[in-house]
């Protein structure tokens, strides 16, 4: 057997190779690419041709790098860079670090512990292009509710009567509004056509003289005003912000209609899309934060380990905690959290576990993660037996109680 560490970075990686003893076989520093790439199997294949002998271990799941050593063949192990930091500290207690050192570290632990960690399980390129499609979507939603954090800054200085008329500063209305009153003499001046015209720009159709009523009642009310020249400065940088959210908010759009497309043509879409309260973007983060390989989750309880749903006990003597997991996929949680949210409104079952958590003392957001908790079972089952979801099967004796 020859176990290998790899200290991964943006641009050169240290390897250490070892054998079952732990005796050191081989070091070097390989750069990122394909010929660091074919270096690290000319390293491995001094010792051992057969790929089934070699062991890896390594910082990340993915990668260029983690996909070409899988595709060889390598049995291939992701240490949680918290977990590494620990075992560094096992060697050596004086705090020294460096690359070489670390990459001995990561080989030795695949050579000691590997069982106790994840090994990295190959998903279909299927999946892999919902989970990067749907981080994507994501991180532009991000991106977006950062840049309305600034816009509604800068009003709060200078404008305050757009936040008055307007809750969501992410609506179109609402942005097609300030693109053509970006001040509050400009906000002033609209006439009730002017507004109405904004309005359609922006999609809304329904309830157009209430909504412009409101608006301009706002934007005309009495409100301090800041000096002219600073309101024409906010007035640029308010045309500017409108611009940018108005941009991503359309490329949202397009990303979310690629999210469906990708997650309807997959296997499992059909069961997945079953389950109560997922709709298309929740269903596609869950579907490619999990992934689709058979092996990866041995159980219903893995799955939940995984998602950070499932809680943590810490007892020590008489004493005994249990606590929300903290490390934790920040993704896969927010969208098992979201879908919880979304399935108390569609499925009675989930409704009554939710309220019967609440009537025993339980916050909002506990319940929330204690029903997500018991979804994510109920998603493992359903994709381990490849069956569509059923709201009897699922909690028929919860809502036999409830009832």
């Amino acid at each position: 057997m020859i176990f290998v560490g790899i200290d991964w970075a943006e641009h050169h990686h240290d390897v250490c190779l070892l054998d079952a003893d732990g005796g050191e076989l081989d070091h070097a520093r390989i750069t990122d690419g394909a010929a660091g790439a074919r270096r690290l199997h000319e390293l491995i294949a001094r010792h051992t041709d057969d790929p089934d002998q070699v062991v890896v271990g390594i910082e990340t799941d993915h990668g260029l790098l983690v996909t070409a050593l899988l595709a060889t063949g390598y049995r291939m192990h992701a240490i949680n860079p918290m977990a590494a930091a620990r075992y560094r500290e096992r060697y050596a207690t004086s705090r020294a670090k460096s690359d070489r050192a670390d990459a001995r570290v990561l080989a030795d632990v695949v050579r000691l512990d590997r069982h106790r960690h994840r090994p990295i399980a190959t998903d279909s390129d299927h999946a892999e292009a919902i989970k990067a499609l749907a981080r994507a979507h994501q991180q532009l939603i991000w991106a977006r509710q950062r840049q309305v954090n600034v816009l509604r800054s800068h009003l709060r200085e200078f404008y305050p009567a757009a936040l008055q008329a307007f809750d969501d500063l992410t609506a179109r209305d609402a942005l097609a509004v300030l693109a053509k009153a970006p001040t509050p003499q400009a906000g002033r001046a609209l006439t009730r056509a002017q507004t109405t015209a904004a309005l359609r720009r922006g999609g809304r159709q329904r309830y157009l003289p209430t909504r412009v009523e409101r608006i301009q009642t706002a934007l005309r009310s009495e409100h301090l005003e800041a000096a002219p020249m600073l309101t024409t400065a906010f007035g640029h940088a308010v045309q500017a912000l409108v611009g940018v959210i108005a941009e991503l908010t359309a490329r949202i759009d397009a990303l979310e209609e690629q999210v469906n497309r990708l997650l309807d043509a997959h296997p499992d879409a059909q069961v997945v899309r079953s389950l109560p309260g997922l709709g298309g973007v929740v269903a596609a983060r869950l579907l490619g934060e999990f992934g689709d390989a058979p092996g990866r989750f041995t159980d219903a309880k893995a799955r939940k380990a995984y998602a950070g749903t499932a809680p943590v006990t810490r007892a020590s003597g008489t004493r005994q905690v249990v606590l929300a997991r903290v490390a934790r996929n920040r993704r896969l949680f927010d969208a098992c959290y979201q879908w919880a949210f979304a399935a108390i409104r569609c499925s009675p079952g989930a409704r009554a576990l939710y309220d019967r958590r609440r009537a025993a003392g339980a916050g909002h957001h506990e319940a929330l993660r204690v029903l997500a908790n018991r979804l994510v079972g109920i998603y493992h089952g359903c994709l381990r037996h490849h069956t569509r979801y059923d709201e009897q099967r699922a909690w028929g004796v919860r809502i036999r109680a409830a009832a």
